[in-house]
């Protein structure tokens, strides 16, 4: 297995945690809604939180794409991975 294929492995890990907890904590924060033509932003600060843990670029756009106006501002609110996992 390459290192790319591990990252990209881990990459699809975070992204289940991150679903599974938009499941249990949408309803208990509300953040500045960010709309979702601002997604190349989001994408943009959520790979810099994540760094090299972070999933492709085409991945993370569709799931900008597919979170709430409220998803996105955590995640823009987000400045540590774990806080970034509780978004989506």
């Amino acid at each position: 297995m390459s290192s790319s294929d591990n990252r990209n492995g881990v990459g699809r890990v975070i992204l289940v945690l991150m679903a599974g907890s938009l499941l249990s904590l949408s309803g208990c924060s509300n953040y500045d809604p960010v709309p979702v033509e601002k997604c190349s932003e989001v994408v943009k600060h959520a790979q810099k939180v994540l760094g090299s843990m972070a999933p492709d670029g085409k991945t993370m756009m569709a799931d900008c794409k597919a979170a709430s106006d409220s998803e996105r501002g955590c995640v823009m609110a987000a400045t540590k991975k774990g806080a970034l996992a509780q978004c989506m």
